[in-house]
């Protein structure tokens, strides 16, 4: 059965993208190929994607322009980016691919272990993320048919659980972040959090103790 979870790899070489498939074959994740900038923008339009590893060269459109189209649809300006490129570390081409919106920059031949760590991050953070929008839909289900559903209480707390577990996500992310990057996704998805977090709490707040339990988690 097909992962929920799914990453978009971009490379021109096809043995590029056969070799990051096998890298990512013991994670959860579906690796969708494309092998050009315009094929990737256009299987952006059909799916979400967890992360996108974008090679930089390429013919036609290489991977910051393509970046640069992915930062400008909101559909996908939030989606996290990670080069990858064997033009080597300089360091204005590091520079520029954190301009142009990515999370993180490595250079081929990359240490598989360390592709594997770094993408993993970026899994875990999607499936909280979907695990918290399965959440909330049950409790709208809940509060537009209120019958026999658990709590509008309870389904806040397990809000509040869901919440915590993509901050912490979201602090592994920034500490495997290199410093000095430039703010990008992960600054945007720090502030979503915290406006959930804001929000949860003042529901948490204003649903009050349930007679005989435990008063609102602050």
């Amino acid at each position: 059965m097909p992962n929920d979870t799914k990453i978009l790899a971009v490379d021109d070489r096809e043995e590029n993208l056969v070799a990051l498939a096998a890298v990512l074959d013991s994670l959860p994740v579906t690796v969708v190929p494309a092998t050009s900038g315009h094929q990737a923008l256009r299987e952006l339009l059909r799916d979400d994607f967890a992360l996108i590893l974008l090679d930089v060269v390429m013919p036609e459109m290489d991977g910051f322009e393509t970046a640069g189209h992915i930062k400008s649809r909101a559909r996908t300006r939030e989606t996290p980016i990670i080069f990858l490129t064997a033009a080597g570390s300089d360091g204005d081409q590091a520079f520029r691919g954190y301009e142009a919106g990515a999370v993180d920059y490595l250079t081929k031949p990359f240490d598989p272990w360390l592709l594997r760590a770094k993408v993993s991050v970026f899994v875990e953070l999607h499936q909280r993320n979907l695990q918290l929008r399965r959440q909330a839909a049950a409790l709208r289900h809940a509060i537009a048919e209120d019958t026999g559903a658990p709590s509008c209480e309870q389904l806040l707390k397990r809000l509040h659980q869901r919440i915590s577990l993509i901050e912490d996500e979201l602090a592994q992310a920034r500490a495997a972040t290199p410093a000095g990057a430039a703010p990008g996704s992960l600054d945007r998805i720090e502030a979503h959090a915290a406006e959930l977090r804001g929000t949860l709490d003042a529901l948490l707040v204003g649903a009050g103790p349930e007679p005989g339990g435990p008063a609102p988690l602050r």
